[in-house]
This record gives structure tokens, C-alpha cells and sequence, in this order.
């Protein structure tokens, strides 16, 4: 289990990738990539953006939350749904092994939900990790966009920032 300490939090409130305001600021961009390079999500409101806009996830993650308040509508498309437990401020092992059968299931063709008791807010770290070359990672910047990771861009970073975190 990787835990985020406290004084480690300020450094995770700036993006990881690039911030756009809105999905319309990157949409041209994320369809000219799209199905051929990865679409991964980390939220509710990002993977139901996105699911609207007609560029389905291969693979998404959400809690059921925004905000800390109940998700007031429903992401559903046609995927395998994995649950899996993962308290806030924690990525735990069980997160981690979810994301990779996931992706184990994304390369078998298959689209892929996962579904989190807990909170979902660190999972782009395992996901930048364990991508495949050329994938996209995105996940909403509270009350600022969209943030767009560039998996080849950004691993290193995510590497470093990793190394940070406790391991218990």
C-alpha cells in the first residue's frame, strides 16, 4: 500500500500533465489519438464528459462521487465492471492489481470500468505507470479542467512522485 502524506498533498494539486480549461479545448486533440492510442479516466465527471463526447474509455475509473457529494447521474457503456476498495489518500495493493487486470482486459479487446468503494483520486498514478506507451491519462483539476497526461511525458515524473509516497 502506497499512503500520501500530508506535507506531499500540495505537490499533487498541480497537474501532472497539461491543463485545459475544458474538454473543448482538447477534444480535437484526444480524437485524433482516439481509438487508436489508450483513453484512460480517472473520475466521474471526466469519464462521463468524455463518454458523451463520443470518445468511450478504454478504460475508466470512478467512485460514484464529485466533489465529495453522490454522482447525480450514471457513467455506463458497454464494459467489464471490476470493483475494488481503496481508501482516500491511499493507493492500495488491491487498486493497483484491479488496474492491472484491467489493463490486461483492454488489451484482449475488452472496455473496462472500474468501479471504487473509496475514493478513486490517486489512481492516475498507477495508471501512468502502467500504461502502454502512447496512452492518454486523464482526470479532472478541481474547479480549474481537464488535465491531459501523455503517458511517455509524464512517466518520469510520476516515477519520482511515486518514490515519495510511503509504502506500508
Amino acid at each position: 500500500m502506497l499512503i500520501l502524506n500530508k506535507n506531499l498533498r500540495s505537490q499533487l494539486r498541480k497537474p501532472i500533465g497539461d491543463l485545459y480549461s475544458s474538454l473543448d479545448d482538447v477534444e480535437d486533440f484526444l480524437k485524433s489519438k482516439y481509438p487508436d492510442e489508450l483513453l484512460i479516466t480517472v473520475g466521474d465527471v471526466t469519464t462521463q464528459k468524455l463518454q458523451k463526447a463520443g470518445l468511450i474509455p478504454h478504460l475508466g475509473i470512478i467512485d460514484n462521487i464529485v466533489e465529495r457529494k453522490p454522482a447525480s447521474y450514471d457513467v455506463v457503456y458497454d464494459n467489464v465492471t471490476l470493483n475494488v476498495k481503496n481508501p482516500p489518500g491511499v493507493i492500495t495493493d488491491e487498486l493497483q492489481e484491479t488496474i492491472k487486470k484491467a489493463f490486461q482486459l483492454v488489451k484482449s479487446g475488452f472496455r473496462v470500468l472500474i468501479l471504487v468503494d473509496g475514493e478513486e483520486d490517486l489512481a492516475a498514478l498507477p495508471c501512468i505507470l502502467m500504461a502502454p506507451s502512447g496512452s492518454l491519462v486523464l482526470y479532472g483539476q478541481p474547479g480549474e479542467g481537464l488535465v491531459v497526461c501523455e503517458v511517455d511525458k509524464v512517466i518520469n515524473k510520476v516515477k519520482k512522485f511515486k518514490d515519495k509516497l510511503e509504502e506500508r
